[in-house]
């Protein structure tokens, strides 16, 4: 199912329409004048809490070849938001 893009002015008018969508498994992103601000999807989606991420990012840590203390963890976050 792909994500279904929303204007911020039909969310809200049709407000409950959308959560029932959404507890069906649909995503929606919320635009204001055409930029994405948001995302709505189901909480059945796997997520991971901050504690379970960090643990992973350290472990990612073992598989860095660069020079010690050269890996950054706030810089591997932000790189992952790009995909």
């Amino acid at each position: 199912m792909f994500t279904q893009h929303i204007g911020a002015f039909e969310a809200k008018t049709h407000f409950s329409q959308i959560l029932k969508k959404i507890e069906n498994g649909e995503d929606f992103v919320i635009t204001k004048r055409g930029k994405p601000v948001a995302k709505i999807i189901p909480l059945t989606e796997k997520t991971i809490s901050r504690k379970e991420a960090i643990i992973s990012l350290k472990e990612m840590r073992k598989f860095y070849h660069g020079k010690p203390g050269d890996f950054n963890i706030r810089q591997a976050i932000e790189d992952g938001r790009k995909y």
